[in-house]
């Protein structure tokens, strides 16, 4: 009796697309896996999938960080699950190159890849951004930028110097789509509730900025509630600045197209996403936009045992002519699940099928008990919207058991305050320590040569 060599299955990405995918195809390959006929393979810088749509959320302390992510190897036993980065992928000869996070790199074959590497900050060369400014697209960035904005409450609390009060408690956010309104409500929501505490600081000193290049925010929700979120954030005090650029931020020096001039200590990135950099060392096709060429069956135009999803990928939308699919977690989540049937029935030389899906509509939080809705033309505000906010997102992320510990979160919220602890130094843990030895060792050197 002759051994075949397993099939092997590549995933890069552990996000969205990743995760969902590998959950799929550990129902569609059972007996596959079990025989050992087909392996698995996730490639991932981090050992786990963020849900990004609650990052918001953890940044303002109604979520533990730790139930906004995923452990890949507890959701997905069957799989491989490779820590560091894909260097490069040469489909010709269906091999990549496979960098550690320690370690030399090495090279791994497959027989089928799935491009799911997801997104990075879209940036412009802006003076000053790469230095002052945070991006808000990881669970690390969400909870550095919480502790920050309260590190700089206690920081304005216990100053009497006016130019550093200001600077400190004023916050720029940059981008007005889903990431960037979620954030700044958010966390203007925690920073009211936190100035409680604060004696020396009232909410007419808190300063909220946001710019915003187009005409119009939250474009996925329409013209109209857009307006009307827009109208909101006005009445909390936050300023709006519509059809403006960030011109230059070096220091904290915010320079604005309108001519506005201010400093600020906090400055948010949100103004769009770009692929993941791997598109760049593949001998993939690549669409004018620079993502990975994609046909509505998910395979990678071309090319055989090739497929990729989400926002690495340009899939086009068949329900509406002409155009591609968003690069939300919506279109992600789905398309995984076509992805991983489809992956199925090409190794088992079946029919692959179209990706079709339209589009429901969004949902957005502005708050606690905020939000605001456009589903299936049906427009919702306030109260309503944060509710089905909160309900379709729980529904979507992945595994009983983070579901279960989100709801358990809500509910002790019901109950008892948001915790509005900074913990920065948690970003720098050795500093301390560092600064102790380093006395020791000048203590001795001191004692020796006295």
């Amino acid at each position: 009796m002759v051994n075949r060599k397993p099939k092997h299955i590549v995933i890069v990405g552990g996000g969205y697309v990743g995760l969902y995918t590998g959950l799929r195809l550990q129902r569609t390959l059972r007996a596959e896996l079990r025989d050992g006929s087909v392996r698995i393979t996730l490639i991932d810088p981090q050992s786990y999938m963020t849900y990004q749509p609650f990052l918001p959320e953890a940044a303002a302390g109604n979520i533990s960080p730790r139930h906004v992510v995923a452990p890949l190897r507890r959701v997905l036993p069957k799989v491989r699950v490779l820590n560091g980065r894909v260097a490069k992928v040469h489909h010709a000869a269906r091999t990549l190159v496979f960098e550690p996070a320690v370690g030399h790199s090495r090279d791994i074959e497959y027989d089928v890849i799935v491009m799911a590497a997801g997104s990075i900050s879209r940036t412009l060369p802006i003076p000053g951004l790469a230095d002052a400014a945070i991006g808000f697209k990881t669970i690390g960035e969400a909870i550095a930028l919480r502790n920050r904005v309260l590190a700089l409450l206690d920081r304005a609390d216990s100053t009497d110097d006016p130019d550093v009060r200001r600077r400190a408690l004023t916050f720029v956010v940059v981008g007005g789509g889903f990431a960037g309104i979620e954030a700044l409500a958010e966390l203007e929501d925690m920073t009211e509730d936190s100035i409680k505490y604060y004696p020396a600081i009232q909410k007419s000193d808190l300063r909220w900025v946001l710019i915003e290049a187009s005409d119009r925010i939250l474009p996925e929700v329409g013209p109209e509630m857009g307006e009307w979120t827009a109208e909101q954030l006005r009445e909390r005090g936050i300023e709006l600045k519509m059809e403006t650029r960030l011109n230059s931020c070096v220091g904290g020096l915010v320079k604005t197209s309108d001519g506005d001039e201010f400093e600020s200590a906090t400055i948010v990135w949100t103004a769009g996403v770009k692929p993941s950099p791997v598109v760049d060392s593949t001998d993939l096709p690549l669409d004018e936009r620079g993502r990975i060429k994609t046909t509505a069956r998910l395979t990678i135009a071309g090319v055989k045992g090739a497929f990729a999803a989400g926002d690495i990928a340009g899939v086009p939308d068949i329900t509406n002519a002409g155009r591609y699919c968003a690069p939300n977690a919506q279109h992600a989540v789905r398309q995984a699940r076509v992805l991983g049937d489809n992956i199925t029935a090409y190794l088992r030389g079946r029919k692959l099928k179209d990706y079709r899906h339209k589009y429901a509509g969004s949902v957005a939080g502005l708050g606690l008990y905020r939000g605001v809705a456009n589903v299936y033309g049906m427009k919702l505000r306030g109260f309503p919207a944060w509710f089905m906010h909160r309900t379709y997102h729980l529904s979507r992320v992945p595994t009983l058991n983070r579901k279960v510990r989100v709801v358990a979160d809500w509910t002790l919220a019901l109950f008892f305050k948001r915790e509005t602890i900074s913990l920065g130094e948690i970003e720098h843990p050795r500093d301390v320590f560092r600064a102790a030895a380093a006395r020791k060792g000048g203590q001795a050197a001191q004692v020796k040569t006295s």
